[in-house]
């Protein structure tokens, strides 16, 4: 049987099936990437609610595995070599799980790498700059008098969407018919947007129509209602 007791993490948040991998969870536009990778891959895995709200995050036991105190974060009982892998940060983790079972990233090294540019564009630019603009826009940073900040995450997630229609054009998906990792990366944070933040008339959505027939593509995908539900918020 596998013995995960040497993580601390799983004093707090104990493996039901020790084989199987364990995801350490909130329903976030980063959080969903994974609970829909793995559901789209068929991986076996427990889901563990770390609410945020709660700063479960900043517990001793989370810490120990992502010191960044971020969800979502992994434990897998058979990583390489057949040993435990804890591992943090979204894209790494679509990456690794991607190249663990061969799925959702294309087999010619050249577009997988094309692929990976495109988790990356969504890490470094799309979910910072939606993040801030969901700050400014609908939580504490509206109350802010000074407009400015708000006023630059919109104009920059409004190119960043601009970005993305452009790659859409002809496209199923961001690797034409392929559906990949680059996929799961983005359109949490294009839902989460127009969805919880409320922006689709501040960020002009009816002039991406690529964007959101791509985003309707995405999210009518059984994996895709499943992974956007798992665990529910609590």
């Amino acid at each position: 049987m596998t013995d995960l007791s040497a993580f601390a993490i799983t004093q707090r948040w104990p493996a039901a099936d020790p084989a199987k991998l364990q995801l350490y969870y909130f329903p976030t536009p980063n959080g969903v990437k994974v609970s829909i990778a793995l559901e789209e891959i068929g991986l076996p895995y427990e889901a563990h609610s770390v609410h945020i709200g709660k700063d479960e995050t900043w517990t001793d036991e989370f810490l120990s595995l992502n010191p960044n105190g971020k969800i979502p974060a992994i434990l897998d009982p058979d990583g390489p070599g057949g040993k435990p892998l804890a591992l943090f940060e979204s894209g790494a983790i679509l990456v690794y799980l991607a190249e663990k079972t061969g799925k959702l990233l294309p087999a010619d090294p050249a577009r997988r790498f094309e692929a990976i540019q495109w988790v990356f564009f969504q890490m470094g630019g799309i979910g910072p700059m939606f993040g801030q603009l969901g700050f400014f826009y609908k939580f504490a940073g509206k109350e802010i008098e000074d407009k400015r900040p708000l006023e630059r995450y919109t104009k920059e997630a409004t190119r960043l969407l601009g970005v993305l229609e452009k790659r859409l054009e002809g496209r199923q998906f961001i690797m034409d018919d392929d559906y990949t990792i680059a996929d799961i990366a983005i359109f949490p944070w294009v839902r989460t947007a127009r969805v919880f933040y409320e922006a689709d008339e501040l960020l002009g959505f009816k002039n991406f129509p690529n964007v959101l027939a791509w985003l309707e593509r995405c999210m009518e995908r059984p994996a895709s209602q499943v992974g956007l539900n798992v665990p529910p918020r609590g």
